[in-house]
């Protein structure tokens, strides 16, 4: 898809809910000026830079006059547009099918935030197993001969301090 495709495809979007600031298109009507060759001269920069008219009116009238000029133009107006507008050019809609239609099929923008498809209830369920596992194989563990409130005690504590502090604490409550 051309970039004078995508423009029209963007317009409404870019226009619609005041979704740019005069400060930003000031900046990418600037940009536009200045990048070699000037995708704007200096006369239709001053045109598009008028106070005077509405913003709404001065980008429509900007997104036309770079449609009639080329694709290069679109081009150079997207990348204006992403230097000066990231967060918007990404919530481009041309964007967004671009993303969607990829190889892989997968929308990258919801891969990045959600690890896997379950909440947080079933990750407290496995924890919660997880646990009771250790806490019935550490308090019901032979290897240690202590008896009583110490064994129950230093049974949790491989978990804090490790086996072999715990063996050596349990050997001396059994000879106190």
């Amino acid at each position: 898809q051309s970039y004078c495709h995508r423009l029209q495809h963007d317009m409404y979007f870019l226009t619609s809910n005041s979704r740019l600031n005069e400060q930003v298109v000031d900046k990418i009507i600037l940009q536009l000026n200045r990048v070699y060759p000037q995708i704007l001269t200096n006369a239709e920069a001053e045109k598009f830079r008028n106070p005077k008219a509405s913003l709404h009116t001065r980008l429509s009238d900007l997104i036309k006059h770079l449609q009639k000029k080329g694709d290069r133009h679109c081009q150079e107006f997207y990348r204006a547009l992403q230097i000066n507008a990231e967060h918007l050019y990404n919530d481009l809609p041309s964007r967004k099918i671009l993303k969607t239609t990829d190889s892989t099929g997968i929308d990258t923008d919801k891969e990045k935030y959600m690890l896997n498809d379950r909440g947080p209830v079933f990750f407290l369920a496995c924890f919660s197993i997880a646990a009771g596992f250790a806490l019935f194989w550490y308090c019901c563990n032979s290897d240690a001969k202590a008896i009583g409130r110490p064994r129950r005690i230093l049974g949790f504590s491989p978990i804090i301090i490790g086996r072999h502090v715990r063996n050596i604490c349990m050997l001396y409550l059994e000879d106190i």
